[in-house]
């Protein structure tokens, strides 16, 4: 393999970045998550540069790392996109319970067919249970265009309540003593230490960003989300809930009652600040986004799919999951389930946890391509699902809405 020239370099990392906007253009068209693309684009780049005896190896580590601050970008993307407001309660109530139900009755099914197919320890299913099960808020927020501002809120908020709570619950099974007590106080204790680090790391953010006079203080407040994110990661802390607060903090600036705070910080200023941080996020989103799921599909090899094991666990694994949303939103939300049901994709959320799974707690005979299996077919279901919505909000009749329905719950 030849070395790359610096400006060759250039020329793929900018055309590739021209492609991703083409394809988030050709996306809102053919209403295939654009992330898909990307991820198929790395297949076939794969599949070219072995087909031209080039192939490039790709570090696991920096997909890894692309992983992390794609994460960290899209939760604070989603939290600055939400509005909380008193009307919109019974709307996040729902959008927690179903993340919530959804997460942990999936959760019980795939470690029910991982325990049938392998016969491992069920702790260590488990363990791996809990990334397949979470809804990936990076291929469900961008695919979002079509659908109505309701189904819209809650599929953010779902997908965003999806990702913290399985991080938090797989957090508690890798630390070990599943049932002990003082796993059980340890554990509690980290989330109200959280919610606490929440709200005043966030005033300490937000006045970082009011009062520097420098213009790198954007970029300044990501490297600090990245450290904070890190170091709460090292200390067994769920950190995105930190993410998300400050998000939500600039966001609904106006809901905060504190007369000190609105001294220092009009709103006025709040907003100005809320709608660039918004727009740098976005862009940051949609750079890190994109290279993670090129170099991801870049590092998926199809050869995969001429194995009938992995044929038959993952999709017994993708029928579980889908046959669990269906009847929970059907029978429990008692609304309409498309394009809802579809919703089902396993991305940067799933792929990041299976890399943090202690070496000790791996299962000995589970095969990392059914990873890539199911998070290549549950796209392809949010694909299908996209595509059979209809483009015009006003054309779609839905059942009473989630935040209209006073016998929920």
């Amino acid at each position: 393999m030849g070395d790359i020239s610096t400006e060759l370099l250039l020329i793929i990392l900018c055309s590739l970045i021209a492609l991703s906007y083409l394809f988030s253009i050709a996306s809102r068209v053919i209403k295939v998550p654009s992330v898909l693309l990307l991820l198929f684009a790395g297949i076939f780049f794969r599949s070219l540069s072995k087909l031209n005896h080039y192939f490039v190896p790709i570090p696991m580590q920096l997909v890894e790392g692309l992983g992390v601050v794609g994460l960290i970008m899209i939760v604070l993307e989603a939290g600055l996109d939400l509005k909380l407001e008193r009307s919109k309660m019974p709307l996040i109530r729902n959008a927690f319970f179903s993340a919530l139900v959804i997460l942990v009755f999936s959760t019980a099914l795939v470690t029910a067919i991982l325990f049938y197919w392998l016969h491992e320890p069920v702790l260590k299913c488990l363990i791996y249970a809990v990334p397949l099960s979470i809804m990936s808020s990076s291929i469900t927020i961008p695919s979002l265009h079509h659908l109505t501002n309701k189904k819209k809120e809650f599929l953010i908020y779902e997908a965003s309540f999806s990702d913290i709570l399985g991080i938090l619950f797989f957090n508690y099974l890798v630390a070990g003593e599943l049932l002990a007590w003082q796993s059980v106080v340890v554990f509690s204790l980290s989330l109200v230490v959280s919610i606490v680090f929440s709200v005043v790391l966030s005033v300490a953010l937000f006045f970082i960003l009011a009062k520097t006079r420098l213009n790198i203080r954007f970029f300044l407040i990501f490297s600090l989300l990245i450290l904070i994110y890190s170091g709460g990661k090292l200390l067994h802390l769920p950190s995105l809930l930190i993410i998300l607060v400050f998000g939500l903090m600039i966001n609904n600036w106006e809901k905060i009652k504190s007369p000190l705070l609105n001294r220092y910080f009009p709103q006025r200023q709040v907003a100005s600040i809320a709608s660039f941080l918004h727009s740098i996020t976005a862009e940051s989103s949609f750079l890190v986004r994109t290279f993670f799921f090129i170099l991801f599909g870049y590092s998926i090899d199809l050869a995969f799919l001429q194995t009938g094991e992995i044929w038959i666990v993952g999709s017994l694994i993708v029928v579980a999951l889908f046959v669990v949303r269906f009847l929970y939103l059907r029978f429990f939300l008692h609304t309409n389930v498309f394009p809802e049901t579809f919703f089902i994709p396993r991305g940067l959320v799933s792929i990041v946890l299976f890399y943090k799974i202690p070496t000790a707690q791996k299962l000995t005979s589970f095969n990392d391509d059914i990873l890539f299996f199911i998070i290549l077919f549950t796209g392809v279901i949010l694909s299908l699902g996209m595509i059979f919505t209809k483009s015009s909000t006003e054309d779609v009749i839905e059942e009473p809405e989630f935040s209209e329905r006073k016998d929920i719950l």
